[in-house]
């Protein structure tokens, strides 16, 4: 493992959802509450952003060459060619103080993504699957979202109530989740988005924690990869061959002094890493 590298100090306010798109050559990112989507390429460091329409939760990759987009409100689909977000699914119309938080595609091509009260007070966030036009809610009732993430043999989803500091586990098959059950909690800081590599290690961003936790498939606590920001959002792999680990950060929630600390905060980090992840899935549309 090699020690991390800012690529770009981007200094997000609160980044999250890191992606590989390998036809793409590039990372994908989100600033949530600065209303913006970055690209990072990998080959020549290029660097681009765009305004989102509102906070955007999560940009993943699906098969026409789009990004499907989690804006509050609903899922956008957007197009790099013109720069637009047009909206093609409305989620939570009945929930105006929810936003849309972290997602996930599944193999299948399923879109699994989470909401969650803005004001991370109420516990009116759902779990929610997108596919192919049906959008179903999977299970409701939690705090601030974060995940999912599925094991390679695609039977565990892990999902994170981020305030409780609780990752869970759910039995997973055909699109289901059933069996709801606690795989662990966190002891340095808050667990925010989730990502699995191909031995089913789960590596969980620590909002707080200064790192990027790994736990095995049983629960078992590995070690912390560290990271010289305290607020780690998600890791994502990427590259040819998916041991190059990109990591969002947030400086949200640090005062004047906490800044001047970590004057990176916010910004994208890269390391390699022994292990590969898993392929990035494409949406179904």
């Amino acid at each position: 493992m090699t020690p991390p590298e800012l690529v770009w100090d981007v200094r997000c306010e609160l980044g999250e959802g890191p992606v590989w798109v390998a036809s793409d050559r590039a990372v994908w990112f989100v600033d949530i509450k600065g209303r913006r989507l970055h690209r990072y390429g990998v080959d020549d460091a290029s660097r681009t952003s765009w305004d989102a329409p509102d906070q955007i939760g999560f940009a993943l990759p699906a098969e026409d060459g789009s990004l499907i987009c989690g804006v509050r409100g609903g899922l956008h689909r957007f197009t790099a060619e013109d720069g637009t977000f047009s909206l093609f699914q409305p989620v939570e119309a009945e929930r105006p103080g929810n936003r849309l938080n972290d997602g996930f595609v599944s193999p299948d091509g399923a879109l699994w993504f989470g909401s969650m009260d803005d004001a991370e007070a109420a516990r009116t966030g759902a779990v929610y699957r997108w596919f192919r036009g049906e959008l179903q809610r999977m299970d409701d009732g939690w705090g601030v979202t974060n995940g999912p993430a599925l094991c390679p043999e695609g039977k565990t989803l892990y999902h994170h109530d981020t305030l409780e500091k609780t990752v869970w586990a759910f039995d997973h098959a055909d699109g289901r989740i059933s069996n709801r059950r606690l795989f662990c909690t966190t002891e340095d800081g808050y667990p925010d988005g989730p990502s699995v590599d191909a031995e089913g290690t789960l590596h969980i961003g620590l909002y707080g924690g200064w790192g990027v936790d790994r736990y095995a498939p049983d629960g078992t606590r590995l070690e912390k990869i560290k990271l010289p920001v305290p607020n780690v959002t998600k890791a994502a792999f990427a590259g040819d061959d998916l041991k190059d680990l990109y990591c969002t950060s947030a400086w949200m929630g640090l005062d004047a002094e906490g800044r001047a600390r970590s004057p990176s905060a916010g910004g994208l980090f890269r390391l390699r890493v022994d292990t590969p992840g898993l392929p990035q899935n494409l949406i179904r549309l």
